[in-house]
């Protein structure tokens, strides 16, 4: 198998991001920061994703963090001078996350330890996510006064229920991986170092088959949230 690897940036944002045996693999690279989204990494991911989608080579993607965090939240330190105002005059994360739901390619998201807030939101951008036993998963913006800016009132809602959902957004508590598995936010749950293993493994196996129907199903199945059933 041929091995790409795609220098991005030369930001300490940058993510990682090999190609090989048809599986784009891209990693969030801000280990200091425990894999916060700020401007920069969010739009190297989006650029990374887009290269993803346009070169032939690539059957599937992969997203994944480190052992300690997929990504830790929003970048805080990047937000807090921000107004209201500012953000939505800026359309803080849309243009990114708009690139990345236009992804035509299946998306897993391969999560160990954190995914919170943006990461969160992140991690149900994908089309699935596959999770260790360390996984935590939460939206807890209401600790800071503030509501999940990318999704994580709209997806996690469809994803585990009003119930829950409204439990995790108001409260700012935390799902393990095994609540997570039970609610259906994660497809399965394996130990951490079988984690990427298990991803990559789930990728290949849909990088094996067609790539026509394999995009036909991810976009059916994405049209089963927005479309009445007939």
């Amino acid at each position: 198998a041929t091995t790409e690897i795609y220098t991005l940036s030369l930001h300490d944002a940058l993510p990682i991001f090999d190609v090989d045996n048809h599986i784009a693999l891209v990693t969030l690279n801000r280990p200091d920061a425990m894999n916060a989204l700020n401007d920069q990494l969010m739009t190297e991911l989006a650029d990374a994703l887009k290269s993803a989608q346009e070169n032939e080579k690539v059957r599937c993607i992969v997203i994944t963090g480190s052992e300690k965090a997929f990504a830790a939240g929003a970048d805080i330190a990047m937000m807090r001078d921000k107004s209201f105002v500012d953000v939505f005059a800026g359309d803080l994360f849309t243009p990114e996350t708009d690139q990345i739901m236009r992804v035509r390619k299946p998306i897993i998201a391969a999560v160990s330890g954190y995914a919170l807030g943006g990461g969160c939101e992140l991690a149900m951008m994908c089309d699935f996510i596959i999770c260790s036993e360390s996984a935590k998963f939460g939206q807890p913006e209401i600790n800071l006064g503030v509501v999940a800016g990318i999704g994580g009132t709209q997806r996690l809602t469809r994803a585990i229920g009003k119930s829950k959902a409204m439990d995790m957004n108001l409260t700012g508590r935390f799902m393990d991986a095994a609540e997570a598995e039970r609610a259906g936010l994660v497809s399965r749950v394996v130990p951490v170092k079988k984690l990427m293993e298990e991803a990559m493994g789930a990728a290949n196996k849909i990088a094996s088959k067609s790539m026509i129907s394999v995009m036909a199903i991810k976009e059916s199945v994405n049209q089963a949230f927005e479309v009445p059933l007939r």
